[in-house]
């Protein structure tokens, strides 16, 4: 079945034809490639006093898409632009202007918006971020070993699980080319909050130290990582933080620190695998952290990590 597009005067034809044979909402879909939600939608918004006409209504519609781009100010597009350039998703936008302000443009309008943009040269869509296919592996296991006094995630408290107090944090690494150089990231997991740090060589002493710096200041309850090497020090930075430190199970178990790996999904936007992290600088890590951090999370009722984290709301207006 076809993704949902704009029904075409031609369309309209057809469904009018086919509704005059006694056909159903599902069977007249199927003819034209379309869900049949669409066709119940369209029967409804569009018929008249005498029926659906297909004339009255394409007109319908076509009218109805008029008004909403006459309705959407250029004030909002400016807005809709300056937050397209702070790497906001399309509805990441749309949900945040429409529970701020009660300015309601759809997803759909900001990415037309975004390519016809496109179309006259520029450059908003630079700021989409990229959808790789994913491979898939089967049958993959740890070759790493193990590393001594591990706490199993099993045994983390149900109210880490629920996502209910401040203060649980995940850690991962990411690596770019050469791995050599990598970024540290952690992901508090109520609010999402990221805090990123570079090390200059992929050692436990190194990981322990930046872990150390980036939460001293932190209220943190717990730590859960998997089961990398860099790690290894994990006894040492669960008794200098007073924290309790966990580890996923052995293997390709991602998901169990889904918090931490989404996280650095999303930082790969800035720090791709092709990047030599070696040009990385520390100013360019404080502005990628505050980015992420001051960007709206469906997960989180399209708050930004920063209110829920510290603060109840902030406004949009720079």
């Amino acid at each position: 079945m076809s993704i949902y597009t704009q029904l075409t005067q031609e369309q309209r034809y057809q469904i009018y034809a086919l509704l005059k044979m006694e056909h159903t909402d599902t069977e007249i879909a199927e003819a034209i490639g379309v869900h049949p939600s669409t066709i119940g939608r369209e029967i409804k918004r569009n018929h008249g006093q005498r029926g659906y006409r297909p004339k009255q209504a394409h007109y319908k519609a076509m009218s109805r898409r008029r008004k909403d781009r006459e309705r959407i100010s250029p004030d909002v597009w400016v807005l809709v632009e300056y937050l397209v350039r702070r790497d906001w998703s399309p509805e990441q936008i749309s949900c945040r202007l429409k529970v701020e302000g009660g300015i309601r443009v759809s997803h759909e309008w900001i990415y037309q918006y975004i390519w016809a943009d496109k179309r006259t040269g520029g450059d908003l869509y630079r700021h989409l971020r990229c959808q790789k296919k994913r491979r898939k592996r089967y049958g993959s296991y740890d070759r790493r070993g193990k590393l001594p006094n591990r706490v199993s995630i099993d045994e983390r408290p149900a109210v880490i699980n629920e996502r209910k107090r401040l203060g649980d944090w995940e850690v991962d690494t990411l690596i770019g080319r050469g791995r050599q150089h990598a970024l540290v990231t952690l992901t508090e997991r109520k609010s999402r909050l990221a805090l990123i740090g570079k090390v200059e060589q992929r050692t436990a002493q190194a990981v322990l130290e930046i872990i150390v710096t980036l939460l001293r200041q932190r209220k943190v309850d717990s730590l859960t990582s998997d089961n990398g090497k860099v790690f290894a020090q994990h006894e040492r930075i669960a008794e200098q933080l007073g924290l309790a430190y966990y580890f996923a199970p052995c293997g390709n178990a991602a998901w169990e620190r889904g918090s931490n790996e989404n996280m650095n999904g999303l930082l790969r936007q800035y720090f791709p695998k092709t990047r030599d992290f070696t040009t990385i600088r520390d100013d360019e890590i404080e502005l990628v952290m505050h980015r992420i951090n001051s960007r709206p999370r469906k997960c989180l009722d399209f708050r930004t990590p920063f209110e829920v984290y510290t603060e109840p709301f902030v406004a949009l207006k720079t």
